[in-house]
């Protein structure tokens, strides 16, 4: 069994109190331990001025990249509004059985809706993404279960709709892959 945490790389302005939260409700959700990193990155080459956001497979490449040997996972954590190429936003996204990931709180937020700041909701959403893109670098793969936190998102109200665990199904795969 690998002993190496999983690390999450707070790049911009996060709350302490909030990332010490997610790492711990991380930790218990994969029952693995879970550390914060505040990182400082320059964003400027991943901006995209054409679409004015941020290149999320650039971003990923630069999360790959930082050294981290001593980590099991990496997961860089934004508060920018991410892309892909195929995707006109995305919440997050990581490699596939790799070791990275990137998530970002900027769609998570109501006010980007016209609605209220709701900050336990945005906590909810940004664990359920994270806890999300860590299975994708596990080897999980989206599931069909309606509550199960790796059914896929494409709004954020498919992310409220799930929970942030995962269905007895993914948590069987999960335990074979650890």
């Amino acid at each position: 069994m690998n002993n190496k945490p999983i690390i999450l790389f707070a790049i911009g302005q996060f709350d302490e109190h909030c990332l010490n939260s997610l790492a711990q409700d991380i930790s218990v959700e994969y029952r693995w331990p879970v550390v914060v990193q505040s990182v400082e990155m320059d964003l400027n080459p991943f901006y995209d001025e054409n679409r004015r956001q941020y290149d999320g497979n650039k971003l990923l490449k630069a999360i790959e990249l930082i050294d981290t040997e001593i980590y099991f996972k990496k997961i860089g954590l934004f508060q920018i509004d991410l892309f892909i190429p195929i995707l006109t936003y995305i919440f997050g996204q990581a490699v596939f059985n790799g070791n990275s990931g990137i998530v970002s709180a900027f769609r998570l937020k109501n006010e980007l809706y016209g609605l209220k700041p709701d900050h336990p909701l945005l906590f909810k959403r940004f664990k359920k993404v994270i806890i999300h893109e860590l299975g994708h670098s596990l080897g999980l793969i989206h599931c069909q279960h309606p509550k199960c936190v790796m059914r896929s998102s494409t709004y954020v109200e498919d992310i409220d709709q799930k929970s942030a665990h995962f269905c007895s199904s993914c948590k069987l795969k999960l335990d074979k892959l650890i």
